[in-house]
Formats: C-alpha cells, sequence, structure tokens
C-alpha cells in the first residue's frame, strides 16, 4: 500500500509543505499520496486583508496540485484521532468521514480571539479571515449612507502589532475614498505598550511615530479596551470613545486542533516542535506554520506568526515529512534572517533587517518593496511542475 502523507490546511504553510513534500518524492522517484484537506483550494493573501478588494486577494491551487501530483479534499477536519493514525473530517456535502494516514502535517493556521473582552464578538470588525474582512470592507464601503457624526467618522483599532498598523495606517486615505476628502475623520490606535511599536527596536518605533503623525492616526498608549458595544470602545481607565467601527486585531491564536494532539503549546497554543518539525512526543505528526513553536536558530529566536516564517516552515516539514518515508536524512529547520517590511499607508512603508529591526529603506522605497513582497513574492508558483519544485526546495533562496 503507497504511503500517505496527509496535510491539514492550504494557507502559506500547507501549500508548500505539500509541493516540497511532492518534490522530495519526485526527486527520489518513488511514489508518495500527498493530500491536502482544506476548506477551499486557493491560498488566500492574508497578509494583505488591511487592503480594498480584499475578495480578489486570493490565488487558485488546483492547477497547481494538478501539475504537481497533490490531491485536494474540500472539508474541514474535526479531529485528529493520533493512536489509529486517522482525521475525521468533514466534506463539502457535510458529510463526516475518516482518512488515514502515515504521516500528518499539521498546518491549520491561527485567528484572533474576539472572547478577550466583553462584545468584541458582537461588536468588533477583524480582517483574520477573507470572509471577515470582506464584511468588514463592506462596513467601511456602508458608512458613506449613514449621516454625519463623531461616531461614524472614527475607527478604533484595538491593538498596535503589525495587522494593526497596517491596517490603522491604511484607514486615513480609505475613508478619505468613502467619505469625501472633506470629512473629518479620526483613526484611534488602542495599545497597552508605552508607545507605539513599543515592542520593536528604537529606530522603527521612531519611523511608525513619524508616519502616525503625518497621518493623522492617533495612539492611546498604556491604555486597554474594558468592553465594546455599539456605541463604540470603553477603556479600562473609564474613557469612551464613540464608533461605529471597532476592529480587534489582538489575541492571535493556534488552530484549535492543536488541543488535540497531546503534546507541550506554548502560550499561543503552538506545538513544541523539534528542528525536523515533528511534534514533540509524536513521531508521525509534524506541525507547520502558525501551530508551530519552532527555534529559528540556536540564540532563542522563535518563528513568529507571519507568512515570512511560515513559508519556510512549510517546506521543511513537507521536505522532512516525506524524508521519513523515503529513508532519507532530514534538514533541520533554520531561518536566521529576519526581515519586516512594514506598510505605513499614504506614508510610504518601513524595511528592516534583523531580530534587532535594523531600519534599511522607508518611505516610496520601502513601499516599492513591500508591494513586490505582497503581490510577486508570497503567491504560489505558476503551475509548472519543474518551477515549483525548484522554488519549493528548503535549500533554494527565499529571503
Amino acid at each position: 500500500m503507497r504511503k500517505q502523507i496527509l496535510i491539514v490546511g492550504a494557507g502559506f504553510a500547507g501549500m508548500w509543505a505539500a509541493l516540497s513534500a511532492a518534490r522530495l518524492a519526485d526527486k527520489n522517484q518513488q511514489s508518495i499520496d500527498i493530500t491536502v484537506i482544506a476548506p477551499q483550494p486557493e491560498l488566500r493573501v492574508r497578509p494583505r486583508f488591511y487592503e480594498s478588494a480584499v475578495e480578489t486577494l486570493v490565488a487558485p491551487l488546483h492547477p497547481l496540485f494538478d501539475v504537481t501530483g497533490i490531491n485536494f479534499l474540500r472539508g474541514t477536519v474535526e479531529q485528529i484521532l493520533p493512536a489509529s493514525k486517522e482525521v475525521s473530517w468533514k466534506d463539502a456535502n457535510g458529510e463526516i468521514r475518516l482518512r488515514r494516514y502515515d504521516r500528518l502535517v499539521l498546518a491549520s493556521g491561527s485567528h484572533v480571539n474576539r472572547n478577550m473582552v466583553a462584545g468584541a464578538a458582537e461588536h468588533a470588525f477583524d480582517l483574520d479571515q477573507l470572509e471577515s474582512a470582506a464584511v468588514l470592507e463592506q462596513h467601511l464601503k456602508s458608512l458613506a449612507e449613514q449621516p454625519e457624526s463623531e461616531a461614524r467618522n472614527t475607527v478604533v483599532v484595538c491593538g498596535g502589532g503589525f495587522t494593526g498598523i497596517e491596517m490603522a495606517l491604511e484607514l486615513p486615505g480609505r475613508l478619505r475614498d468613502i467619505l469625501g476628502a472633506d470629512a473629518k475623520t479620526r483613526v484611534v490606535v488602542v495599545e497597552r505598550g508605552a508607545q507605539p511599536g513599543a515592542r520593536w527596536s528604537q529606530e522603527l518605533r521612531d519611523v511608525i511615530t513619524e508616519a502616525s503623525a503625518e497621518l493623522g492616526v492617533e495612539w492611546m498608549v498604556n491604555s486597554e479596551v474594558e468592553s465594546i458595544d455599539a456605541s463604540g470602545v470603553t477603556l479600562k481607565d473609564g474613557q469612551k470613545i464613540h464608533s461605529q467601527t471597532v476592529i480587534w486585531t489582538v489575541g492571535v491564536q493556534a488552530n484549535g486542533l492543536t488541543t488535540q494532539i497531546e503534546a507541550p503549546r506554548d502560550r499561543q497554543g503552538r506545538l513544541h516542535v523539534n528542528a525536523n518539525l515533528q511534534v514533540v512526543g509524536h513521531e508521525d505528526i509534524y506541525a507547520t506554520g502558525d501551530v508551530a513553536y519552532a527555534a529559528t536558530d540556536d540564540k532563542g529566536n522563535h518563528a513568529l506568526m507571519t507568512c515570512q516564517h511560515a513559508i519556510l516552515l512549510g517546506k521543511f516539514a513537507g521536505n522532512n515529512v516525506a524524508a521519513s518515508l523515503l529513508n532519507v536524512a532530514p534538514l533541520p529547520y533554520r531561518q536566521e534572517m529576519y526581515v519586516t517590511c512594514l506598510d505605513l499607508g499614504a506614508w510610504g512603508a518601513v524595511y528592516s533587517e534583523g531580530w534587532d529591526q535594523q531600519v534599511k529603506l522607508t518611505r516610496e522605497e520601502a513601499k516599492k518593496l513591500k508591494v513586490s513582497i505582497v503581490s510577486e513574492l508570497i503567491y504560489p508558483p505558476k503551475a509548472d511542475r519543474a518551477v515549483a519544485f525548484e522554488i519549493a526546495d528548503p535549500l533554494a533562496p527565499f529571503v
């Protein structure tokens, strides 16, 4: 019986895991069944969900999977059964099925937790998934039909991480397009840190502060949200911000399937993995992307929940899961180079290198690089077997 690799998820990590596994099997001239289970056969370009026309930010995967010999099952995994090496999954018709595996790659991604404060689930928007980002976009467009008011013209972004910053600094331009150039709009970032970008280098913080000031984006630092309701946000110090648009960007957690595997997890729910990306205590299960707590180097750094890390994690996971079935030596995951490229709306962007965020490019130079990264570099390769396999090599140049 042919060996079965089952990959849960078709995001950056899942897609690249499938291609990398297929590449190694092809290189060794051996046949392995590689199957991806995901809700849809497309890569959703999540790092761009702060942009408009969000429904266009997808790339089809069927042509790519067809030419590389990867099977696709449309559905959602409900349960992982390590003892029997099976998963229980719900197909597109709602029927529950079982699927056997010899090796499992969990690449089921992450989501924001909107249950952290009262009212967030009911009254806040997010740009976490394509569907929720589309709801936010439609809501923003509908503001033009609402009567002029402070609440209509005010958007509150909860959280000043990368997603919150990119969304907040994009908003002044988007609101002008929707409400008109003369509308008195207000964009507020609520951040519990002591300053904008508090967790990053001073150099990067200075750029974020400058761009925010130039675009008129306000920061309420040392602040936390107490509750959200239909009229806006109440902070823990009692302040009220009246707003019809509250956007939640904090509390990212690994997909809940991680809790079904008896293994150590970090505070975000990510499974601890070894250098080959095997889940600790489960040699037949690999974790990758946002569900993996993986060391990037020997200096104490760990992969972040970014597509930059998910892409390479996927390539290493796919290679190593196939290697384990082909009796080939695995490649220990390493990703010592870390860069950031943060979109700062009409101001431009900022590009930095290293875990200490040394700023290398700003404004238009950085913006050109950002556009190149998110509209070209991170997209799937074309549906060409040789090209796809060349790029899927974990040791091929990336960033």
